[in-house]
């Protein structure tokens, strides 16, 4: 059997384990230490935003921003239909109702015209707008951000990013993730760098970040003792993987260098053939391109790409299953335009890594030309 092609393998730079020596060295083995700043001063030169905070994964950077910014308990909030379940989970943690929204297909992402639509309506029948949307720049493809801050600005909705999969890709010359009040990232084990799990929550709201770095370690107030008077988590990122991470930034312009020239590759080989079309990237914008994503002919099942792609040991991935159509969020109120549920019956995810080689694009390429003729 050929060597495992995975969808987005870890790919190390070379200085990770000089840093994890470093917290061994010092001893600095639990949360927090000199890898731990070092990582989050990383991210805040890389991406403009002010502040930053270090935690276990991206999730957890949504939950605390939903918890700094005061929506819990009944409280609305409006997120993408079209993403994985960590970004819209911490709106359950906090009892809140969700509301989802489709996406466009200029982006795939969260679709601009549904949002005004929603909350211009809500403004003139006088209906409770949402506390907060969270929108996700999915698949490392920044979505129309720019817009969507500026609706939310008008309309008073708080803005957080989910830039898990979109560290490094641009609108207009500013990072995805430093639009809205708040933003994240993930780097989750096959993200386009990783630190094999943890997070990031970044924000130019000092007050924010301050309070979600205090909720962070148990949300334990100044005293010897332990004395608490709200309750926090243990979400704090470890000094040990912070060094991964560290090691990860010196190489994630190449990382995402490399990704471009693979997702290049495929729409190359395969573009032109007559029902495939390739997610987008919107204009003024520069995505990572975390995973090359694309629609298949309506005549060619997904399933069975990914089944017989599995038999030459390859791994690939059916887009996102849209949250509106998950038995846990049956009945939620949506605004659809039917368009997520086109992407999840005909789309796929190819295998992306950053470490693929040439030769194994063009071996999948073949494959699939074989099974799509």
């Amino acid at each position: 059997m050929n060597n495992r092609i995975f969808l987005s393998p870890p790919h190390m730079g070379g200085n990770e384990l000089t840093y994890i020596q470093e917290a061994f060295e010092s001893n600095y083995i639990a949360p927090l230490g000199h890898n731990v700043d070092a990582f989050e001063a990383q991210i805040k030169a890389y991406t403009g935003a002010k502040y930053a905070l270090a935690v276990t994964s991206g999730t957890a950077a949504i939950h605390l921003a939903l918890r700094v910014l005061g929506i819990k308990d009944g409280d609305e909030v409006m997120a993408s239909t079209f993403t994985f379940i960590g970004s819209v989970a911490p709106i359950l943690y906090e009892r809140c109702t969700p509301f989802f929204i489709d996406s466009d297909t200029a982006s795939w992402n969260l679709d601009p015209n549904l949002l005004e639509e929603e909350l211009s309506h809500r403004a003139a029948t006088g209906k409770k707008q949402p506390k907060a949307l969270i929108v996700t720049h999915l698949y490392g493809q920044c979505a129309d951000i720019k817009r969507l801050a500026a609706i939310c600005d008008h309309y008073g909705v708080h803005l957080i990013e989910d830039a898990a999969e979109s560290l490094g890709a641009t609108y207009a010359g500013k990072q995805s993730g430093t639009f809205g009040k708040m933003g994240i990232y993930s780097f989750n084990g096959n993200k386009i760098i990783t630190t094999s799990g943890g997070g990031m929550l970044v924000s130019d709201d000092e007050t924010l970040i301050s309070h979600a770095r205090h909720l962070s370690t148990q949300a334990r107030d100044h005293a010897p003792h332990y004395e608490h008077t709200e309750y926090g988590y243990n979400y704090r990122m470890s000094n040990i993987i912070a060094g991964i991470g560290r090691g990860q930034m010196e190489v994630l312009d190449e990382r995402i260098k490399r990704r471009r020239e693979i997702f290049n590759l495929y729409y190359n080989a395969l573009s032109e053939i007559e029902g495939i079309s390739f997610m987008p990237e919107i204009e003024n914008s520069l995505g990572n391109r975390w995973l090359t994503t694309l629609i298949l002919p309506e005549h060619v099942s997904p399933e069975h790409v990914r089944l017989s792609l599995e038999e030459d040991n390859i791994e690939s991935r059916p887009l996102w299953k849209p949250m509106h159509a998950q038995p846990l969020f049956q009945g939620a109120p949506s605004l659809l335009s039917g368009f997520s549920d086109t992407l999840f019956q005909r789309g796929i995810c190819l295998p992306s890594g950053s470490s693929l080689r040439d030769e194994e694009v063009a071996t999948i390429v073949s494959l699939l030309k074989s099974l799509i003729h």
